[in-house]
């Protein structure tokens, strides 16, 4: 009882461990998004001196312009009756004339260097906005990731207590779930955060790059900070589903396990077929949760351990049980020795025998292997 009691208060660090580390990748993420917003700021104000100034210049130049003219004028008149002036006169209308002609060449030139600075600057306003509003929406993703976090983690501890008959089960999935907040949070923070950050490096750099190699670099560093974008915000919506799918609460267990099977076929180029018989209903959450765990940790083992190509996936809904089956042309293996996959196994049982189910497994190495479940199931239990 007492190694008990230390493994769940090990546990618990575990998860307040992980769930900190989460937390402080928000925090990183709002950081990057008040340094944006503090660099907006001072390009709106920027932008606003820049376009006085560009005013002022034109219309100082339109000043400039008239003088110049009357002065032209001036000196044509001079070249024309030049036997009526003495040579300092014509000498001091030529200098004079020549020097308004340079001060406007020199003006019109500050003039265009300040318009292009302004548009450049509309441009970097233009793409800061953009970024603010992507980290604000993936700050948004990852407090949904933590609420998540918080949620499966609660019923994986409350899963433990009831199996304490079984210290090694027990211990196993600790060190299971920590590797996995490891992962998640490696995932969170060397990718969407990581992301965000090199985002930010980036848009410095299609500022140089227009200023110093010209528009062309310039739109190929933001097409590569697009790009980045996409991406990060890909992997925040592929650590939302593989923590809980929002699918899941919205439509129901079967367009979920439809859309999963979608994906995840895709993503790992294997062929996986379903098939399923009987309504279309909505289960109580416990029902839908633990199908959907059950049929992820099946697939995942026929990808990851099994090397299958195809894969063939049927759900039965009647008004006595739910049924699974999960077959695969894979390596398969043999019941009664210990493997990578035996602790998923064990896990998968467990959560069976919580509804008072059963799970059976034929399996032979080089034949592949089918995954049966079966759960007691009567119309009580649909969502009213």
């Amino acid at each position: 009882m007492t190694t008990l009691k230390f493994k769940e208060k090990s546990l618990d660090y575990i998860i307040n461990d992980m769930i900190g580390v989460v937390e402080n990748s928000k925090d990183e993420i709002f950081h990057i998004s008040e340094e944006a917003r503090e660099e907006h700021e001072q390009l709106i104000q920027e932008l606003k001196n820049t376009k006085e100034q560009v005013i002022q210049h034109i219309q100082d130049g339109d000043e400039l312009e008239e003088r110049v003219r009357f002065s032209r004028r001036r000196l044509s008149q001079v070249s024309k009756e030049f036997h009526k002036y003495a040579e300092s006169d014509i000498r001091e209308v030529y200098e004079k004339t020549h020097d308004l002609q340079t001060r406007l060449a020199v003006l019109r030139q500050d003039e265009k260097v300040l318009r292009e600075r302004r548009d450049d600057i509309e441009r970097r306003i233009i793409s800061l906005d953009h970024m603010i509003k992507r980290a604000q929406g993936l700050a948004s993703k990852v407090a949904v990731v933590l609420n998540y976090l918080n949620d499966d983690f609660k019923y994986v501890n409350n899963m433990i207590e009831e199996a304490k008959e079984k210290q090694e089960f027990g211990l196993k999935i600790i060190e299971a779930q920590e590797e996995e907040r490891k992962k998640i949070s490696r995932e969170i923070h060397d990718g969407p955060a990581q992301m965000l950050a090199n985002i930010l490096l980036r848009s410095e750099l299609v500022d140089r790059a227009l200023r110093d190699q010209g528009t062309d670099m310039a739109l190929q560093e933001i097409k590569s900070v697009r790009k980045m974008i996409r991406t990060s915000l890909y992997e925040v919506r592929r650590i939302i589903y593989d923590l809980r799918p929002m699918a899941l609460d919205d439509l129901g267990l079967l367009p979920t396990i439809k859309r999963y099977i979608s994906t995840i076929s895709d993503y790992n180029d294997i062929n996986i077929e379903f098939d399923s018989i009987g309504k279309d209903e909505r289960l109580k959450s416990q029902y839908e949760i633990a199908f959907f765990r059950l049929l992820q940790e099946s697939l995942q083992n026929a990808i990851k351990h099994a090397n299958a190509t195809l894969i063939q996936v049927k759900l039965e809904i009647t008004n006595k049980n739910l049924a699974m089956s999960v077959k695969d042309n894979g390596d398969g293996f043999d019941p009664k020795e210990r493997s990578e996959s035996s602790f998923g196994i064990i896990g998968m049982k467990e959560r069976v025998e919580m509804f008072n189910g059963e799970l059976k497994i034929d399996s032979t190495k080089g034949k592949g292997t089918r995954i049966y479940i079966n759960v007691p199931y009567t119309p009580n239990d649909q969502v009213k």
